[in-house]
């Protein structure tokens, strides 16, 4: 049976402020990195969308752009809601994962399908991490009881799934095959 927590209010069940405090470390560890990430992302994010051709493509990164600075006010929010200030540890993961974009960028030819293929293919593989992340995330949150935590990461996995799903659309409509035909 669980009971309320009386140690600390910011806490909606017993879990989070009874139990051990090493999962808390971790999931604040990993707020603080993912919060480095997206921010990281807002000033990569207009490279990319520069880089691209298609307008599709050029739009749908222009707008997770806003969504990204969206992400990061809500997790400044999810800092709040725990009583903390928002803090950024860097992520080691994202950075690779942007400079492996900057370098796709930089080897291949400007204003080619191939680019904007390479483009979709680095942008997806930074969706998949933040999908993973926030996953992750929002069922720690809920095991830690922090239910208005767990509902503000799932607003942000759900944006980052769709934003996902709208780079696969673009790329199989048209982008793959332009790509392939290209000498």
């Amino acid at each position: 049976m669980k009971k309320e927590s009386k140690t600390d209010p910011k806490f909606s069940s017993y879990a989070a402020s009874e139990q051990d405090p090493a999962l808390l470390k971790l999931f604040k560890d990993s707020l603080m990195d993912i919060y480095w990430a997206e921010n990281h992302l807002t000033k990569k994010l207009p490279l990319m969308a520069e880089a691209a051709t298609a307008k599709k493509l050029k739009q749908a990164i222009e707008n997770h752009l806003a969504e990204t600075e969206g992400h990061v006010a809500r997790l400044q929010q999810v800092f709040e809601l725990m009583g903390e200030q928002p803090l950024a540890k860097k992520c080691e993961a994202m950075d690779g994962l942007t400079m492996e974009g900057q370098e796709i960028i930089e080897s291949t030819e400007p204003g080619s399908a191939s680019r904007d293929v390479g483009i979709i293919l680095a942008s997806q593989k930074v969706e998949h991490y933040e999908i993973a992340t926030y996953g992750g995330l929002h069922q720690l949150a809920g095991v830690l009881g922090l239910t208005e935590v767990a509902d503000q990461l799932a607003l942000t996995l759900e944006e980052e799934k769709k934003a996902d799903q709208l780079l696969t659309k673009i790329a199989t409509s048209e982008i793959n095959y332009q790509a392939a035909e290209e000498a």
